[in-house]
């Protein structure tokens, strides 16, 4: 299954609706400024000659001047007018903006006789300073070379007035907000989809913004690191947990550890963000994270109320409700994800639950009864597995899955007939509802990614 994923490591290539969201550079803005201040006073023009190293930014950070201050107008020069084929006040646009910002963007890379291209450009700015054009002007020149910054400023030695600073180099954004800007800017452009479902963890951003001398090559280095076979590489196996909620506030405490519109896909970040720090730190996350990969795993709420009406009797666990229960519980989406007929379209966030209206008197009823219902989760996991038989899926409750590396019991284990991952291993996490808060399902997500990750090989049995 080939997947096309985008981590953009500069400006021209990110997303124009992404673009708006870069963050200010301050340093870059307090010049800008300042030199608005000189021209609203003494006219004229003015030139900034502005060193940054490869990836800190500059561009970003130039180009998108006019969204963090409203009445500047940010505009590209054309190469034409920097070599002096066109004339320098004939490029520039008519503008009601209360500066214009030109921008330069390292056009001396490459370019025949570059030693000329100083003081031609700079008496270029003299004439246009002398002009009284009609819109104050300040001309930014990006550049990675120490060296042609000097001869830039270097050229204004006949009219310094130009120059707004001689050896201003960009402040970059800093380091310790680099992984957080590399995460949205890789979900911004993936759908919301998260560097860790590429085995890219936040300590593998960390390390890697922690190394890189810009974040432009941190993004670089972590866009090579990208795991070749990733979700690529299919398994037949997926695992599903499925946990019994009893009112509204348990049922949020599920779903915020998911995805709730891409079929209750694990969340790793919220799992991850639920973890203590030691937890964080010790923990076998990469090994966790392939497991979670590896297998799809979901983890899926059901409203109590969805349940007792398939388990009005438990006598026989074995035996199948009536085809109107069995009915309102092929409504709910947990059978949507094992079954692996999910509709998006379908889904309802206030819900999360099966065909019937959940009354109050429906709910009260439920919530009593499940109370009990966790003394005896077999039970359960086997008329579980007798709705998915009469549904159409092969199911069998308390199943053994086994490898070479390990074993696991599934609460229920089901097989579709077709689709990518035809056996279906599902958990059953039917806990009381006192225990139905973040940090214990947290727990209990861990519980499920370790088993599994010993299943897969990812990690040693100990």
């Amino acid at each position: 299954m080939e997947m096309s994923v985008e981590l953009p490591s500069r400006y021209e290539d990110l997303r124009p609706e992404f673009r708006a969201q870069l963050r200010p550079n301050r340093s870059l803005i307090d010049q800008v400024k300042n030199a608005h201040k000189k021209m609203k006073m003494n006219k004229g023009v003015r030139f900034l000659p502005v060193f940054g190293v490869s990836g800190a930014g500059k561009t970003s950070a130039a180009l998108e001047l006019g969204t963090h201050l409203p009445d500047v107008e940010v505009f590209l020069l054309p190469r034409e007018v920097v070599e002096g084929a066109l004339a320098l006040e004939h490029a520039l646009p008519t503008s009601r903006a209360s500066m214009i910002v030109a921008v330069i963007d390292q056009f001396e890379e490459g370019v025949a006789r570059r030693e000329d291209i100083p003081t031609r450009f700079v008496e270029a700015l003299s004439h246009l300073d002398r002009a009284n054009f009609p819109t104050p002007v300040l001309f930014l020149w990006l550049t990675t070379s120490r060296d042609f910054q000097r001869e830039l400023a270097a050229a204004t030695s006949r009219n310094s007035r130009l120059l707004v600073a001689d050896s201003f180099e960009l402040e970059p954004l800093a380091r310790a907000d680099w992984p957080d800007v590399i995460e949205e800017t890789f979900e911004f452009h993936n759908e919301s989809r998260e560097l860790a479902d590429f085995q890219v963890l936040r300590s593998d951003i960390v390390a890697a913004s922690e190394s890189a001398p810009s974040l432009g090559t941190a993004i670089e280095v972590l866009g090579d690191n990208f795991d070749d076979e990733g979700l690529q590489d299919i398994s037949d196996y997926q695992v599903v947990m499925i946990w019994p909620v009893t009112d509204g506030q348990r049922l949020a405490n599920v779903r915020n550890f998911t995805n709730p519109r891409l079929g209750y896909r694990l969340d790793w970040n919220a799992f991850y963000r639920a973890l203590n720090p030691a937890d964080q730190a010790q923990l076998p996350l990469d090994a966790y994270n392939k497991a979670r990969l590896y297998f799809d795993v979901r983890l899926v709420p059901i409203q109590a109320a969805d349940l007792h009406a398939i388990c009005l009797n438990l006598t026989d666990p074995d035996a199948a409700p009536a085809k109107s229960y069995v009915n309102g519980f092929m409504k709910t989406h947990f059978y949507g994800v094992v079954s692996d007929t999910w509709d998006p379209d379908a889904y309802r966030p206030m819900k999360d639950h099966g065909g019937a209206i959940t009354t109050p008197l429906r709910s009260t009823q439920a919530k009593n009864w499940y109370a009990k219902a966790t003394a005896k989760p077999t039970h359960l996991g086997r008329r579980i597995a007798s709705c998915l038989n009469q549904l159409g899926l092969v199911a069998k409750a308390e199943t053994e899955v086994k490898t070479p590396h390990a074993r696991v019991v599934a609460d229920v284990f089901a097989v579709r007939s077709s689709g990518e991952r035809k056996k279906v291993i599902v958990e059953l996490k039917a806990y009381a509802p006192e225990n139905t808060y973040p940090s214990a399902i947290a727990q209990q997500i861990r519980s499920t990614l370790k088993k599994h990750a010993e299943l897969a090989g990812y990690l040693q049995r100990r």
